[in-house]
């Protein structure tokens, strides 16, 4: 899937990715006209189909999934760097600094992503896609933060941290060296499911008229499109209903495989188990 975002980058003077130009027969933008009455089913042609404006949907649904890695990993990559810095600060300070950003933690954590992201999004005149990730990767870093600090705090416990410091390592050096060593396995974990979160939530947001702009191929604006032949031309919804969910168990299931490759005692756990 990053494969296909990266090949559907547009190139040039003419705007085209390179799966339009070396790939498919058919532009995400391109209408047929040899279509006589859209939408079409699946066919020789047109191996998905085609819409309302003879737009060959294969060819939207692979350019589609440019905005959702996007969207996913963009806005991932903020709420990653944000939980780690808050996380460690607060689980190496202590204190009242501990307590004021793990309020706005908890403050964050209580409120659901989604509507928070269409408020805010709802305030812009005009919506980008790093408007979009921007927004959600400084609302989605909480839940990182807390992973962090309670594993910053569990290593301070065991009294090598103390005797670092007073070796004379500062506190930069200590967090570095100390503390998020042990804290990146889950860290990286909650991470790649917020990727899959991001990508449910981009889409949802295009649902509703709050996603990218109308000429960007998204999946969730692909769904919204159809919806109203969903009756009878099901495949408008159902093709991208299934690439999207596709993509989000995939990262669901590389955070499980990244949780049992990076956590040993959880692998031994599940080998004594079915042994």
């Amino acid at each position: 899937m990053t494969l296909l975002a990266f090949l559907s980058i547009e190139l040039g003077p003419a705007r085209r990715s390179l799966l339009a130009r070396y790939v498919l027969a058919h532009g995400p933008h391109d209408e047929d006209r040899a279509v006589v009455s859209p939408p079409t089913p699946p066919d020789a042609r047109h191996w998905l189909g085609t819409d309302v404006q003879r737009r060959d949907l294969l060819s939207r649904l692979l350019h589609g999934a440019r905005i959702s890695m996007q969207v996913g990993l963009g806005a991932e990559a903020i709420a990653l760097a944000l939980g780690v810095a808050v996380g460690a600060l607060a689980g190496y300070r202590g204190g009242w600094v501990d307590a004021i950003l793990m309020r706005v933690a908890d403050v964050l954590l209580s409120l659901p992503l989604p509507i928070l992201a269409m408020a805010a999004i709802a305030m812009f005149d005009t919506r980008s896609i790093v408007l979009i990730f921007v927004v959600l990767g400084l609302m989605g870093w909480a839940g990182i933060a807390r992973l962090v600090r309670a594993q910053c705090m569990s290593v301070r416990s065991r009294g090598y941290p103390e005797a670092a410091r007073a070796l004379g390592a500062g506190g930069l050096r200590l967090i570095a060296r100390h503390l998020l060593p042990a804290a990146f396995a889950p860290a990286l974990v909650a991470a790649t499911v917020g990727v899959a979160m991001n990508i449910l939530t981009e889409a949802w947001l295009s649902f509703i008229g709050l996603g990218v702009q109308s000429h960007s191929v998204s999946w969730g604006r692909m769904i919204v499109d159809g919806q109203p032949e969903l009756t009878v031309r099901p495949w408008l919804c159902v093709f991208p209903g299934i690439a999207l969910a596709v993509t989000v168990m995939g990262f669901v299931l590389l955070a499980d495989g990244l949780r049992d490759a990076l956590d040993p005692k959880t692998r031994m756990a599940t080998h004594t188990t079915s042994s």
